[in-house]
Order: C-alpha cells, then sequence, then structure tokens
C-alpha cells in the first residue's frame, strides 16, 4: 500500500475524530472521537515504520496506546463524577469544577 493511501486515511480519520470533539455535545462521544484521532496517528506512524523497515514507529505506537488508555481510565472516572453529580453526560452542563 503506498505511503500516500496510507496519509490520506489517517487524514480522514483524524478530521473526523476533530469533527466529533468539536460537533459533538456527549462526553463519551467526545472521548471516543479522541480515541479515533490517536488512532489516527498510530496508523500513519506504522505505515511510515513499514516503509523505512524500522521498529521507531512501533515503539512510538506503544507509547500512545499507554497515554489512551490513561486517558480513558481518567476520563471515565471524570465522567461518572459528573453524571453522579449532574445525572448528565451532556458537556453543556459541565461548566463548573468544583471540589
Amino acid at each position: 500500500m503506498p505511503l500516500d493511501h496510507v496519509f490520506a486515511f489517517a487524514f480522514f480519520m483524524l478530521m473526523t475524530g476533530a469533527a466529533g470533539v468539536m460537533l459533538r455535545r456527549n462526553l463519551i462521544v467526545v472521548l471516543m472521537s479522541v480515541e479515533l484521532m490517536l488512532n489516527s496517528v498510530n496508523f500513519a506512524f506504522v505505515g511510515v515504520a513499514r516503509q523505512l523497515g524500522d521498529s521507531a514507529g512501533h515503539v512510538m505506537v506503544l507509547m500512545i496506546f499507554v497515554v489512551a488508555a490513561v486517558e480513558v481510565a481518567i476520563g471515565m472516572a471524570i465522567v461518572v463524577n459528573m453524571f453522579r453529580q449532574r445525572e448528565s453526560i451532556a458537556i453543556d452542563n459541565f461548566n463548573v469544577m468544583r471540589g
């Protein structure tokens, strides 16, 4: 597969994720859109690593997987806490974070 096709698909995934972050009002959908954006970067790294015959791209993908796992854990903890306080997961309701 040519590298141009890999970058075009990664760009499409990135823009889909960015549109999901900007346009949606459900916090869970926004978190899934952020994950889609991280996976598009992973796809580009793997494509470049395969083209160059190097393993540095694969190491970066593993590091991004770790960041994504931490982001999901913290993000879902925030979602559960906000849902318990406000009984809604609409982003418009979360304008104040108090202790």
